[in-house]
């Protein structure tokens, strides 16, 4: 079993949730395509301006992939404002989820503790493909921090 982290805008969060599916750019056709039914992927959502407030950058869910990648070309996920081109994410793998979080972990609390941000202080350089493997250990951090009351 391979634990990915999915990176993605909150815009699509809510199209993975409702739809239990993961898309990916042409570009990232190689990463999804080492992923296979029974890898636990977390979907983490970047940092985002909501008018005046800014959402910070936070860990919505565990998922478990379900389905071999296949291409779709449906349009189903929003293309953020920033990337250039047409795109639809068309190379995708169904999910089932293991834990939808209540409250979304924030990000920048786990990084501290997350053995794949080698880099503390530029660690967004690590979320900036689609989607990465990360050690079992980081999975199970995350999983514990979820359950730890938080407030």
């Amino acid at each position: 079993m391979t634990i990915w982290i999915a990176s993605t805008n909150r815009d699509n969060w809510e199209v993975i949730e409702k739809r239990n599916l993961w898309g990916v750019p042409k570009r990232n056709k190689n990463s999804i395509e080492r992923s296979s039914p029974g890898d636990k992927i977390v979907i983490f959502v970047r940092q985002e301006n909501a008018g005046d407030t800014i959402l910070p950058s936070a860990i919505m869910a565990a998922c478990e992939i379900t389905s071999k990648p296949f291409e779709d070309l449906s349009e189903v996920f929003i293309k953020p404002p920033t990337m250039p081109g047409e795109e639809v994410f068309p190379y995708r793998v169904k999910l089932k989820p293991v834990k939808i979080f209540d409250d979304p972990l924030d990000f920048k609390s786990l990084i501290p503790k997350l053995e794949f941000i080698t880099n503390k202080k530029q660690w967004t350089g690590h979320l900036r493909t689609a989607m990465r493997t990360i050690p079992e250990e980081d999975y199970e951090y995350i999983m514990k921090a979820a359950e730890t009351p938080r407030g």
